[in-house]
């Protein structure tokens, strides 16, 4: 028998969640199949089977969570033992984890542990991996630790810890090896939480699951979750912001150009968006100090330049990367643009689709937007913000005339690049899109 391993899809992915099972216990698996859909923290990727034979056991339902390397499933020759002879790896399942030597599972409503749990013998597991010391009080467990006696856990376990004030010794690791995971701290600090006092009248849930009162418990997604922890970091760096307005008429002119052109065959409609892209791909080929990223005691200048492109998703924001987008053709990065924008709507981004960004850009104009300021995306250097082409009065030739303007945001990150070189970065692009045949030339 062989176990299917929760794998790394991403590379910021510290755990999984089990979306759906797309194959059931005794459904016959081909080697390179995929057998279930996993939640990630920046997109919904296929779980491919390793091995072929029968899908003998499901280790994790619908909706649980588990670290990286731990198994989800079994696959063998079809004669192996039943599911229930397995515990489940899921640390995202409405049951606590198991404990051992039997212990009971305490609800997360009870009253305190103290308060309610039967005289146990000393030693006995108690709530969220804590022994007993026979009259119902926690006493820490040694946490896992590696050969060098340094403690085994995650960057999230670690981060939620300091958040909540938990002592990660006193713990007792559910992932691979032993290791202390996020799920593990939230057991603890949900165990440690007192219960309502009896015969308190509980609240009365006005949604669904979750709901107390008016208020709706919404959880979070593996998408959402990155996404905040990734924009907090952002706003370690000291951010510097550009504003420069674009008329914006003859760009507009040369898509509506390149729109009519593909019109009634198999060609993609050229976006705004798709013009951006080019044209800072063009530029940031000249200007290296914009397309580097801040890495502690040094600055990476890279020689590639791979755009990313922030797409909406229900779940939250991801930003799929066009690589090399300065030197494709503009027809055939809009393309790939496109392409790479269905695909992360439909949760089927992979992890190259998303790596190696040099560079972001973030239209809002498409929902009326005017201006807005854009948080970096780290450790990349700069991003750019994009608001709506409006008409708008401006002073031309000393009269006032009515033109369709655009404004554009410059995000930089002050340690790694300095206003001034960032202001002719943006100054060139601006002339860029005003005199647009430089974009495709």
């Amino acid at each position: 028998m062989a176990e299917v391993l929760m794998p790394r899809l991403s590379d910021t992915m510290e755990e999984g969640t089990v979306a759906r099972w797309l194959k059931q216990p005794g459904d016959q698996v081909a080697r390179g199949e995929t057998i279930a859909e996993i939640d990630t923290d920046k997109a919904t990727m296929d779980l491919e089977a390793f091995e072929e034979g029968v899908l003998e056991q499901v280790l994790v339902p619908e909706g649980g969570t588990v670290p990286i390397g731990a198994p989800v499933a079994v696959i063998g020759t079809g004669s192996g033992a039943p599911a229930s002879a397995r515990p489940s790896a899921a640390s995202g399942a409405a049951s606590p984890a198991p404990t051992d030597q039997g212990a009971a599972p305490v609800a997360a409503s009870a009253a305190p542990a103290a308060q309610v749990a039967p005289p146990a013998a000393a030693g006995r597991p108690g709530p969220a991996g804590f022994p007993s010391d026979g009259a119902g009080a926690r006493v820490p467990r040694p946490a896992a630790t590696r050969p060098d006696g340094a403690l085994r856990s995650s960057p999230l376990a670690r981060r939620a810890a300091r958040r909540h004030g938990v002592d990660l010794s006193a713990l007792r690791g559910s992932g691979p090896g032993g290791r202390v995971v996020r799920a593990d701290v939230e057991r603890a600090v949900a165990a440690a939480l007192p219960g309502p006092p009896a015969g308190a009248q509980q609240p009365r849930a006005s949604g669904g699951a979750g709901a107390l009162g008016d208020v709706e418990e919404v959880p979070l997604s593996q998408i959402r979750r990155v996404t905040a922890e990734r924009l907090a970091k952002s706003l370690e760096a000291p951010h510097f912001y550009l504003t420069s307005v674009v008329d914006a008429e003859r760009l507009l002119a040369l898509r509506a150009e390149a729109v009519r052109a593909v019109e009634g065959g198999d060609g993609v409609r050229v976006t705004v968006t798709d013009l951006l892209v080019k044209a800072c791909a063009k530029l940031l080929r000249s200007h290296p100090e914009v397309n580097s990223a801040w890495a502690g005691d040094k600055i990476l200048r890279h020689h590639r330049v791979n755009i990313g492109i922030a797409v909406a998703v229900p779940e939250g924001l991801v930003v799929p990367v066009v690589k090399d987008a300065d030197e494709k053709p503009l027809l055939e990065m809009s393309a790939e643009a496109h392409a790479l924008a269905a695909r992360a709507r439909e949760g089927k981004l992979s992890l190259d689709d998303m790596s190696g960004g040099t560079f972001t850009l973030s239209n809002l104009g498409m929902f009326g937007i005017d201006h807005f300021t854009a948080v970096l995306n780290p450790p990349q250097a700069a991003i750019l913000a994009v608001g709506a082409a409006k008409p708008e009065p401006v002073v031309r030739d000393g009269e006032i005339v009515v033109t369709t303007t655009m404004r554009l945001t410059l995000s930089i990150d002050h340690r790694a690049l300095d206003g001034a070189t960032a202001a002719r970065f943006l100054s060139e692009l601006r002339s860029m899109l005003e005199d647009p045949l430089r974009i495709v030339l």
